[in-house]
Order: C-alpha cells, then structure tokens, then sequence
C-alpha cells in the first residue's frame, strides 16, 4: 500500500540518542547531542522567522541547507538568525562565502546574502564546509577574512564526506571509514585502517543544534516536498539536527502532498515558517 501524505509518519526518527542515552564508548558533548523523540507540539507553524529562531543560544550549532548560491538557501531563517544575535556559533553547510563575494547564482538587483553575514556580524567562531572561499582572492570573503584575522576557525570538510558524516549522525552511527582524504592534510591526527589493502580514515558523526532548511511546500504534520537545490542536503540535515525549522513557500493540509514527493517526514520537522508571497529573495 502506497504511503498517506494526509498521516503524519510517526516511527521512531533513528536520530543520535540524546544524553540521556548513551552510546558504550561514544562520548558526544551534550549540547550537540541529536534527541531521539520528543513530544509532537500542538502546532508546527510559526507566525514569524523571528519567533522561530527565538530560542536560539549563543554556542548553538546550526546547520544549513542548499547547495550554492541562492539555490535551496533559507535566507529568511539566515536573516532572522542575524538579527536575533546569538554569537559563538558553529555554521555547518556545503557552500559558504561565495555568493556575497563573486554574486554567484543570484539575480541581477539583489544583494547576496550567505553564510558570511554572521562573521560580518561577528557571530560565528567557526564554520564547518567543502567550500568556504571562491575560486578568486579578490575581494576576500568574509569568512576568509575571520579566519586570517584569527576570529574564526574553518574546518574544510571533502563534500562527499561532509554529506555522510550529516547522514550518519542522523542514522544513529557514530563513526565510518572512507578512503577520501588519505594521504592529504585531511587525514592529518586522524584515525585510519586497512581494509582489503586499502587504507581508509576513520570520519564521525556531525549532528547539529539546529538545522535551517528551505522546501517548497509543508503540510501542517511536518512532511516537506523539495525543488531544485533545496533537496540539496536538507533531507539529511533534517534527520542530524536536535531541531529542525522549515522555510517554505506554501503550507497545506494533510493529503496536499502526493505521497511520492515527500521528501522529509514530517517526524523530522519541528517548526515550519511561510515566506510571504512575491518575498524577493529566491
């Protein structure tokens, strides 16, 4: 029998168990512990992207969707979360700094916006990606600038292994093995084993506090149906995060979905914000 998008998919999420479960030999640092349940709230959507960043802590991790450019990228969410004012944040993404430099993938007349605008802000201390800087040295991203200034730290993460590692944290594995990496700066202080007469470092887990991710269309349970970039790494990001927070274009009732285009369930999503309509941002 074919999935109903008119439920609301209610088995166990195989998120990272919380700290009050533990993993033998694993040690996760507590605010960065994924929860394996939690109480389904009465209402999923929020009236404001203000009020659903509103609990946001400084020290939060917090995990961005899209692929590049303004492609899949919540920038209401981003833009609220900068006018919010949490600092010492940890930025988790694939792209970052590039749009605000090079106006990669935006339309003509809008000003980029990407992850830099929380180390212009100075809000970020770190940023967690594949690629953090254009292919030009001019102008500097901002991130690029953080980072040569001592303000920020950069963990430049291969993109194939960046995925998994988000995927894993959501699958509940804590660590795995691939070769990528090895015999390059990334294998530097890390773990690494022979399989096969292969050697393959040991990568883990990246689950985050927060996750920003963009789709097309919410039903009221939570259930997301994605277009283009958004599918780009949100779908994973949702299942990694201890809270996951939606922006999207429209929100229907139960059933709105076909079933087939359920991207994320809605057992993942905990908030779920409406753009306005003719929102001039892609």
């Amino acid at each position: 029998m074919a999935p109903d998008s008119s439920i609301c998919y209610g088995f166990m999420p195989a998120r990272l168990p919380g700290p009050d479960i533990p993993i033998p030999g694993v040690h996760l640092p507590r605010d960065h512990s994924p929860r394996y349940h939690r109480r389904m709230p009465r209402s999923k959507i929020v009236n404001s992207f203000s009020e659903a960043v509103s609990d946001i802590p400084n020290g939060a991790s917090i995990m961005i969707g899209g692929f590049g450019g303004a492609g899949g990228q919540p920038t209401r969410l981003m833009l609220a979360l900068r006018d919010h004012g949490a600092n010492n944040l940890t930025i988790i993404g694939n792209v970052a700094g590039i749009s605000m430099t090079t106006g990669y993938g935006w339309p003509d007349g809008i000003d980029p916006i990407d992850q830099g605008i929380f180390f212009t802000s100075g809000q970020a201390t770190k940023i967690v990606c594949s690629f953090p800087v254009p292919g030009t040295t001019r102008p500097l991203s901002e991130i690029e600038k953080a980072w040569q200034e001592g303000r920020a730290e950069v963990d430049i993460v291969p993109q194939g292994t960046l995925i998994e590692r988000i995927r894993a944290a959501g699958a509940g594995i804590p660590a795995f093995y691939t070769p990528t990496g090895i015999g390059t700066v990334v294998a530097e202080g890390k773990e690494s084993r022979e399989f096969g007469g292969r050697k393959y470092l040991l990568e883990h887990a990246l689950p985050g506090d927060f996750a920003f991710i963009r789709a097309e269309k919410a039903d009221t349970h939570g259930n997301l149906q994605y277009v283009g970039t958004t599918r780009a790494f949100g779908p994973a990001m949702a299942t990694a995060a201890r809270i996951t927070i939606a922006e999207v274009d429209e929100i229907v009732e139960p059933g709105g979905i076909d079933p087939e285009r359920v991207g994320t369930l809605g057992a993942y999503v905990d908030r779920i914000v409406k753009r306005e309509p003719g929102d001039p941002y892609p």
